[in-house]
């Protein structure tokens, strides 16, 4: 659940009009947001609510399908998308996990989120109104077989500040974002990624 949470952000942070419903707010931060960096807490429920898990960390972002996705806390772990592939790499273990971006991706949060308005199509949106001050989206993906039954989306007038995931064990993950930046301009060598020396590497080569 660590990396598919870390998967479904790809760009957040757009201004969005004052009344916008849910989905006018995804579509103006999909048509308006390139690049995104800011911090995440996020927290895993079990079936019965319990939080079973929650990790802190950094992101940035450039669309298409480039990211990098840090957790500091409770484990030290680094996700990154180049546009091609996505590695994951587990510091205690020492170990590279390696695969095409297009299979991680899919019909996921990330394709949500990294891609284009064509990646929208693999999704039912549904306004959801407003709640907590936010306005939201429930996104179901239309190809059941992924790890996702539905996801939801809260944006601000200031673009996206949370997103809920139930996958298809019960357990709902829950991310807040803050110190969110728009459009800034990252450097390059954020979304690149070569596995260090010693690290056993599995997958793709």
């Amino acid at each position: 659940m660590v990396v598919s949470a870390a998967l479904c952000i790809s760009a957040l942070g757009v201004v969005a009009p004052a009344h916008a419903g849910g989905i006018d707010r995804l579509g103006e931060f999909t048509a308006g947001t390139r690049t995104m960096r800011g911090e995440f807490e996020q927290k895993i429920h079990d079936r019965s609510g319990r939080v079973t898990q929650t990790s802190k960390g950094t992101l940035a972002f450039s669309r298409p399908g480039k990211f990098r996705w840090t957790y500091a806390k409770p484990y030290a772990q680094v996700i990154v998308g180049d546009g091609a592939k996505v590695w994951i790499y587990d510091e205690d273990l020492n170990q590279v996990t390696v695969r095409k971006l297009d299979l991680a991706l899919g019909a996921t949060p990330a394709a949500l989120l990294a891609g284009n308005n064509e990646a929208l199509k693999a999704f039912t949106l549904r306004d959801e109104g407003a709640k907590d001050g936010l306005e939201w989206v429930e996104a179901v993906p239309r190809d059941r077989e992924g790890n996702f039954e539905r996801i939801r989306m809260g944006f601000g007038p200031d673009g996206p500040r949370a997103m809920e995931l139930v996958d298809s064990f019960g357990q709902t993950t829950l991310l807040r974002f803050t110190k969110l930046e728009r459009n800034p301009a990252l450097d390059a060598s954020l979304f690149r990624f070569a596995p260090p020396k010693g690290a056993d590497v599995i997958g793709e080569p």
